[in-house]
């Protein structure tokens, strides 16, 4: 009467290798492999034979055992370093691999259990903020105008400026100009958006004493349009782009 063996569950060849490595408490680089092979067969034979393409994977580790078995009891081959191989190589090199593998599965299993403990509350914003909606929709407000367009805009202007300068006078020394007060620009160019309804960018920005006024005009231009105190407008690439006043004041 044949006595009922229950086996280890593997999940492969190398699964099965490393069990053993670990049971006989072995270096893995220095593996006893008449041992190891030895007890890998005696698992192998009291494997159910109902499904040989589980079998047969181990049968291949079986045949790889004793082709190492065999190598082992050969006179070691060199490499081209004059250095002896180690028929165990490649096989310690899976089984390092298998382990890596294997142990970072549990940690991913650890934090998937971990993450199945994490629950996310429900929205309490108050209903005021979930309605709130921006008074300015700022890619309706920009519409095709980008920042390139602006800028090239921009050093057409500054390089105007620089033509201006009179090649004979400005030998004499630099006359330095009070700063510009920004704030009063900002006044200024509000109360000129006010009584007109369409202008050129350009020759708002032409207008301009220097570059340092030129500067501080594009910068509050650029505010403006975020606010939505003006909208501009440009039908083709490198025209000019035109601004309507939203602010513009009828007498």
């Amino acid at each position: 009467m044949a006595i009922p063996v229950k086996l280890e569950v593997f999940e492969g060849p190398l699964d099965l290798l490393l069990y053993l490595i670990d049971k006989n408490k072995v270096d893995i680089y220095d593996i006893p492999i008449v041992e190891i092979t030895a007890q890998y067969l005696e698992y192998i034979h009291n494997m159910e034979r109902e499904d040989m393409n589980v079998v047969s994977e181990f049968l291949v580790m079986a045949a790889t055992l004793l082709d190492i078995k065999c190598r082992m009891l050969l006179p070691k081959e060199v490499n081209e370093d004059g250095e002896e191989e180690d028929p165990r190589a490649e096989l310690v090199q899976q089984l390092l691999e298998y382990k890596m593998y294997k142990y970072m599965s549990f940690e991913l299993k650890d934090k998937m259990v971990e993450a199945g403990n994490v629950f996310c509350r429900n929205l309490s914003l108050p209903e005021e903020v979930q309605q709130y909606k921006a008074p300015v929709d700022y890619e309706e407000l920009v519409g095709d105008t980008t920042l390139q367009k602006l800028h090239s805009i921009f050093q057409d202007i500054m390089k105007r400026q620089e033509d201006r300068v009179d090649p004979i006078r400005s030998q004499y020394g630099n006359i330095v100009r009070p700063e510009v007060d920004v704030e009063r620009k900002t006044i200024y160019i509000e109360e000129y958006i006010k009584t007109r309804r369409h202008f050129s960018f350009r020759d708002l920005l032409e207008k301009q004493a220097s570059k340092l006024e030129i500067v501080v005009s594009f910068l509050v231009i650029l505010e403006l349009m975020k606010t939505g105190k003006i909208t501009i407008q440009q039908d083709d690439l490198f025209d000019d782009i035109y601004i309507t006043s939203n602010e513009f004041v009828e007498e």
